[in-house]
């Protein structure tokens, strides 16, 4: 498979500092750091035997490391946070800077771990974007059995779908201890997925999953531990129209979550399509926010009913609707959050050919929405 240029740039982030870098499985980073930072030493601790070595005597990293090393790459970091120790020592002794990768940031967050005391940024790496694949983008493909590099490049994605779920299930969650109880957590899996896009109901989806609420809470902790998913806070600034408070909920990969609801196919214009189109643009706007280290990310209900798909850097508005064309009755929640009178920029974001002005609200193509946002001009 042909290795496509990612736009996380980490020769630049790790030239004057060190970096973890996080994501789900299977979303790239290995082959993203063996295409740009070649020239590193590179240490995996799926390597039995060096993982051996190094939780029997931690300080052998000291020995592994050489002067000239001035930039190491230790995969899968998790396994084993008691290096961080070690790390943190020759950061501060030797000035080497290192790139600590993984799959799930849980064990690094619990425990009382050293998380190096903010000597290290933080990126995530997520599936593929439209700007990435470039042509070879199809945005019906992408719709229905998501970005992940290895699936979206498949001959085979359906059954690739499968066993990335079963591999999640088995090696993020049995193999980790995550929770005593798979076929549960399993049931909830399902239910959340169906709730993809959604605010959180926790005492439904107890209900639907046959598991308490506690746990419930327990579960979606697990997700996002895990990164595969995200909460999307409400925004709360609006004066005139009260908002809600209760934060949704996307799965990091809208193929993912189609299959974990047991939906196969995407007709046009139906509601599983409009659904799916707008957690692929959740995809590219979180992506985005998380690859520039910038902008915040919110949407916006007033408990009239007003909505808003996105919020981003308390500048732009951003509405989602798999329509062409788009309806005035479409531009209600948009030209409601505009009499609040406290964002520049209004936007539609639509299956529309051709971009239009319709009073203050901009209705764009989603193309032309994407090259906008990567070019970074929606909150400039």
């Amino acid at each position: 498979m042909a290795y496509i240029p990612r736009w996380l740039e980490l020769e630049s982030i790790t030239s004057a500092k060190s970096l973890f870098l996080f994501g789900p499985r299977q979303t790239g980073k290995t082959s993203l750091l063996q295409h740009t930072l070649s020239g590193a030493r590179f240490l995996s601790l799926l390597d039995s035997d060096l993982f051996l070595s190094l939780s029997q005597r931690p300080s052998a990293l000291r020995e592994l490391v050489q002067p000239h090393d001035t930039l190491v790459v230790i995969d899968e970091i998790q396994k084993l946070p008691l290096l961080l120790d070690e790390v943190h020592l020759m950061i501060e002794s030797r000035g080497t800077r290192f790139l600590l990768t993984g799959s799930s940031a849980r064990k690094l967050r619990r425990g009382g771990v050293n998380l190096l005391g903010g000597r290290a940024r933080s990126r995530t790496l997520h599936p593929l974007v439209q700007a990435e694949l470039g042509e070879r983008f199809e945005l019906q493909r992408a719709l229905n059995v998501g970005l992940v590099p290895s699936i979206y490049l498949s001959e085979r994605p359906l059954e690739d779908l499968r066993a990335y779920a079963t591999d999640y299930l088995r090696e993020e969650i049995a193999a980790e201890g995550l929770t005593r109880n798979v076929p549960a957590f399993s049931r909830f899996l399902e239910v959340a997925a169906l709730c993809n896009g959604q605010m959180i109901n926790y005492s439904s989806i107890a209900s639907d999953a046959q598991v308490p609420v506690s746990t419930v809470r327990e579960y979606f902790q697990i997700l996002e531990d895990t990164l595969l998913a995200r909460r999307l806070p409400a925004w709360q600034r609006s004066k005139t129209r009260k908002a809600v408070v209760t934060p949704k909920f996307y799965f990091f990969d809208v193929g993912v979550a189609r299959y974990l609801q047991h939906r196969r196919g995407l007709q046009a214009r139906s509601p599983e399509f409009g659904e799916a189109f707008e957690a692929y643009l959740f995809h590219e706007l979180s992506t985005y926010q998380d690859y520039t280290a910038g902008e915040g990310l919110c949407y916006w209900r007033s408990k009239s009913g007003f909505e808003v798909d996105f919020i981003l850097g308390e500048k732009t508005a951003i509405e989602v609707k798999a329509k062409d064309p788009v309806g005035q009755r479409d531009l209600r929640g948009l030209e409601a959050l505009r009499e609040e009178k406290q964002l520049e920029r209004y936007i539609m974001v639509a299956l529309e050919k051709h971009p239009r002005r319709v009073g203050e609200i901009d209705i764009l193509p989603w193309d032309h929405f994407l090259k906008q946002l990567w070019a970074g001009e929606l909150c400039s």
